[in-house]
């Protein structure tokens, strides 16, 4: 990675059927390749498998890529919004099911912040989805001032009722 690239870490699910990669698992596959298509694959997570949150419907599969890319946040955002839209994501409910889901969760410039953006992603320290795979990558990223990925992820088991 040189001087003028960035790392980010994408944040990636599925909870729908597409009609070439099939199921949510081989959707979040095809988008890792996508990703390692378009920019620098650094590495990504393994695939797991969750409950759907807010009423979304059916199950999720997650994981999280790290790629590196010249684009700032912005032209980030936009590339990876396109490649949701070319997944045949469509805007819709809010928490309904969706093809393709990537979000920018974090980046290696630390806190950033626009009208449509906002790294890291304002909910990560509550989504074990996005925690998990991102510690089976890149445990010690620190993304709250001195807390990293492993410090969030564990402060997010001790606040869930064990079951």
């Amino acid at each position: 990675m040189n001087a003028s690239s960035h790392l980010y870490a994408v944040a990636i699910g599925s909870n729908r059927r597409h009609g070439r990669f099939g199921r949510p698992s081989g959707v979040v596959e095809a988008a890792i390749s996508r990703l390692d298509a378009d920019f620098d694959l650094f590495d990504a997570a393994p695939i797991i498998l969750n409950k759907a949150v807010g009423g979304a419907g059916r199950d999720f599969a997650n994981s999280v890529a790290l790629v590196s890319s010249k684009l700032e946040p912005p032209a980030m955002l936009a590339a990876i919004k396109r490649i949701e839209r070319e997944f045949g994501r469509r805007p819709g409910r809010r928490w309904g099911e969706r093809v393709l889901d990537l979000d920018l969760a974090a980046w290696d410039g630390g806190r950033y912040r626009a009208l449509s953006l906002t790294i890291p992603h304002p909910r990560l320290a509550e989504r074990d989805f996005v925690l998990g795979p991102l510690a089976a990558v890149a445990p010690d990223w620190r993304i709250a001032g001195p807390l990293s990925v492993r410090h969030l992820l564990s402060r997010l088991g001790k606040r869930r009722p064990s079951r």
